[in-house]
């Protein structure tokens, strides 16, 4: 039976819970003055087709996927696929990973913001073909690295449609979903459970993901441009964490940039937060130092004992805040991205 696949009812919810597991931090850069023109609004975006598309992919815990274990307990979950316009051609796509909440309406803005520069767009929902409704209290249900076995599929699947350029496939993602965009650039990663034709994205976005764990070849990265965009006073982990892992990265001679928002908080994007909102049952990991282990446990690394939500380093309370400059910033630089990256051919005006 094909699973409900829920966009849409997201749209004006403001949906709390979109934010919450994962958050890391990024030091300040200059994007250069732009000369490509904001997205236009909402209401005029082109959409000429529609596609819900279901496709298996597992369920793993993140000690399964770190192992490269592809044995995990087999599951149905959809894509809701847009083509910005009808034709023959084949178009440039992003691979969209929602976060701890759901869809909510920051991923129902950047959508329509890429299909307005004539780029396709696939929202993966990882949550109802599983059964989950949120991650906000019980982070645990669903692995951490699962959005990223997700994503590799969805790459998989999509690179066989018959409107869509498997070499200009580009993955974004927020807060958990950009932990899973992150990090799907390891090449450890692709080797375990990327395509089986060595398929690979051409460019990695990540809004607000988490670098609070320390992976194993974490510096073995692509050669493809990775891009991390995040507030500077994000409380759901603190910046300093994906600012050092980024200097690592850099002193690899990665292609990673991070682009850090001064004053802005976690979800900063999401006008459903023009209030500043806490969360006073959502879970941090702002003051735990986590690594992968041999055997592919992720452990707390004062206590050389696998993590847990129990830990004493576990906060609760963050708190989320939709910053209007910030977001007009961070959709400039996305926006010279992508056209940059993919190429797009620009709809009419």
């Amino acid at each position: 039976m094909r699973p409900v696949f829920a966009t849409r009812i997201f749209h004006t919810v403001p949906f709390v819970i979109a934010l919450v597991l994962s958050g890391c931090g990024g030091s300040t850069s200059t994007l250069p003055k732009s000369t490509a023109p904001i997205p236009t609004p909402v209401a005029t975006m082109p959409v000429s087709r529609v596609e819900v598309i279901p496709f298996q992919t597992l369920t793993l815990t993140d000690q399964e996927f770190l192992s490269g274990r592809e044995d995990g307990t087999p599951v149905t979950v959809a894509g809701e696929l847009r083509l910005p316009r009808a034709g023959t051609d084949r178009l440039p796509l992003v691979i969209i990973l929602h976060p701890a909440g759901g869809i909510g309406s920051n991923i129902v803005d950047w959508e329509q913001d890429l299909l307005g520069l004539g780029i396709a767009t696939f929202v993966v929902d990882s949550f109802s073909g599983r059964g989950i409704v949120n991650l906000l209290n019980n982070r645990g249900e669903l692995g951490l690295l699962a959005q990223s076995e997700d994503a590799y599929r969805a790459l998989a699947l999509l690179q066989k449609h018959p409107r869509i350029d498997p070499t200009r496939v580009v993955l974004m993602g927020f807060s958990r979903g950009g932990k899973a965009a992150l990090y799907a650039s390891l090449k450890r990663w692709q080797r375990m459970h990327g395509p089986a034709t060595n398929a690979e994205f051409a460019g990695y976005i990540a809004f607000y993901p988490g670098c609070d764990v320390t992976f194993r070849d974490e510096t073995d990265i692509t050669a493809k441009p990775v891009r991390i965009f995040y507030g500077s006073a994000d409380d759901l982990l603190p910046v300093a964490a994906c600012r050092a892992y980024v200097e690592r990265l850099k002193a690899s001679g990665k292609n990673v940039q991070l682009t850090e928002y001064p004053g802005a908080q976690h979800l900063f994007d999401s006008r459903s937060f023009r209030q500043p909102t806490r969360l006073q049952q959502a879970p941090t990991t702002r003051n735990c130092q986590l690594v992968e282990a041999e055997n592919g446990q992720i452990v707390n690394a004062k206590t050389k004992k696998p993590f847990a939500l129990s830990d004493p380093c576990v906060e609760y309370g963050p708190t989320v805040a939709f910053d209007e400059e910030a977001t007009k910033a961070a959709r400039q630089a996305v926006n010279d991205l992508v056209m940059s990256i993919l190429k797009p051919e620009r709809p009419p005006s």
